[in-house]
């Protein structure tokens, strides 16, 4: 009897000394994040963008992406201890880029948006934007609300897959709508008045008219739309969301987030280095 007992006592103690290893290990694999995981054993940070986007994002003359998003991904790499690349795409690739891991983040003006939500998971917003009109059109630039352009005489231009697509469609029906693969085509199109106006983030517009002061460009004074512009990443990394919320509450606390949009929206000139 006492050598049952003493079996019995045995198998418990293996199989709580087996419990407990599971548990820590479990534990242990669900503190890891895919994503960090892959970026530093790679060591490099892999971040999507449009490279259109200034300046946000955009490609110089020497084919370098830069901008106030390009110095945040740095900020980012430096804090994870490894080196960083832009990936660059058209702006409907991003998302699915994503999706199937060919990028860690991205980080291009994209705005959150329910939608979008309910495929990837979004950080911030690290940037408060808003929909306007780049136009030559004094009656445009001033229009205050979307239905005040909203009749089937007014052509407009917005990126194609982007929020101010889905802007013009909702609130602007009536108008004609064109597509461009990128923001200088869109721009390009309202320079040679192929469109009334292009729509799209307010400083998209505001920088266009610093690029081409001579054009007559014009663009509303604040923005007519919500547009919190987020970092999306991939769902089910709870680990990564933490560190990207505690990374930008840190870059916006000691002010450096303040001083990048006062570097790259108080002057332009950085204007000299785009094509």
């Amino acid at each position: 009897m006492k050598i049952l007992k003493a079996i019995a006592v045995s198998f418990l103690a293996l199989f709580l000394l087996t419990a407990c290893a599971q548990m820590q290990q479990t534990t242990a694999s669900s503190s890891n994040s895919p994503v960090i995981d892959r970026v530093q054993e790679k060591g490099e940070l892999v971040v999507g963008t449009m490279g259109k986007m200034p300046p946000l994002n955009m490609t110089t003359k020497k084919g370098e992406i830069i901008g106030l998003e390009v110095d945040l991904v740095k900020m980012m790499a430096k804090a994870m201890g490894v080196k960083y690349r832009m990936e660059t795409m058209p702006f409907p690739d991003l998302l699915p880029a994503l999706q199937e891991g060919k990028v860690d983040m991205i980080l291009s003006g994209m705005t959150i948006t329910p939608d979008r939500n309910l495929k990837v998971a979004f950080v911030g917003p690290y940037f408060m934007s808003g929909k306007a009109f780049l136009t030559k059109i004094k009656t445009i630039a001033e229009a205050d609300e979307a239905s005040d352009i909203n009749n089937p005489g007014t052509k407009l231009v917005a990126l194609r897959g982007s929020t101010s697509q889905s802007f013009v469609e909702e609130f602007i029906p009536k108008a004609t709508l064109w597509t461009a693969n990128d923001y200088d085509e869109a721009v390009n199109m309202v320079l040679k008045d192929q469109v009334h106006a292009m729509v799209a983030d307010y400083p998209i517009c505001v920088v266009s008219i610093f690029r081409y002061p001579n054009a007559g460009l014009l663009s509303v004074i604040t923005p007519i739309t919500y547009e919190p512009l987020g970092v999306a990443v991939p769902a089910g990394d709870p680990l990564l969301v933490n560190w990207l919320e505690n990374f930008l509450a840190s870059v916006e606390g000691s002010g450096n987030l303040d001083a990048l949009k006062l570097k790259w929206f108080a002057t332009g000139s950085w204007l000299r280095e785009l094509p």
